[in-house]
């Protein structure tokens, strides 16, 4: 297998989890409100990582928490909102319509982030392919409302 297929089926994975979770996320959201779901999928993931901390599965060190910059940890918030966001949206829509537009929503802010290398990360310049891609992602999302 060639190694730059490893890191695309890492994304495939992904997004095949992340639709998954959007549905769960949503049942429960349906049973015990929105916001509440939201709790619990961050107290029961939260419980998920300590345990596989605690078997030693991490690669890095809580103890350098501390050399990372503020705005990194604002993920923290960002998954709170993600979680409630996606939940919501799916419940008007169904999967397959929030979905599409959770990842033209994806694509076009990871466009911009790579363009101007914000957070420190590589920059990757802006081209019209990219620009005709995402129109082509657009209107594919547009499709999916029909």
């Amino acid at each position: 297998m060639h190694l730059a297929l490893i890191p695309l089926l890492l994304a495939l994975a992904a997004g095949i989890t992340m639709a998954l979770q959007g549905s769960l996320n949503t049942v429960l959201g349906k049973v015990v409100g929105l916001l509440e779901a939201t709790f619990f999928v961050h107290v029961i993931g939260t419980a998920a990582l300590v345990a596989l901390l605690w078997f030693g599965l991490g690669q890095g060190s809580l103890a350098r928490y501390a050399q990372a910059p503020w705005y990194a940890y604002l993920g923290g918030i960002l998954g709170v909102a993600i979680i409630y966001l996606v939940q919501a949206s799916i419940s008007k829509l169904g999967v397959a319509i929030a979905t599409t537009a959770i990842v033209v929503g994806q694509v076009s802010t990871a466009l911009l982030i790579d363009h101007f290398g914000l957070f420190g990360l590589r920059e990757i310049p802006f081209t019209w392919w990219k620009l005709l891609g995402l129109i082509f992602l657009a209107t594919g999302a547009k499709l999916m409302l029909n």
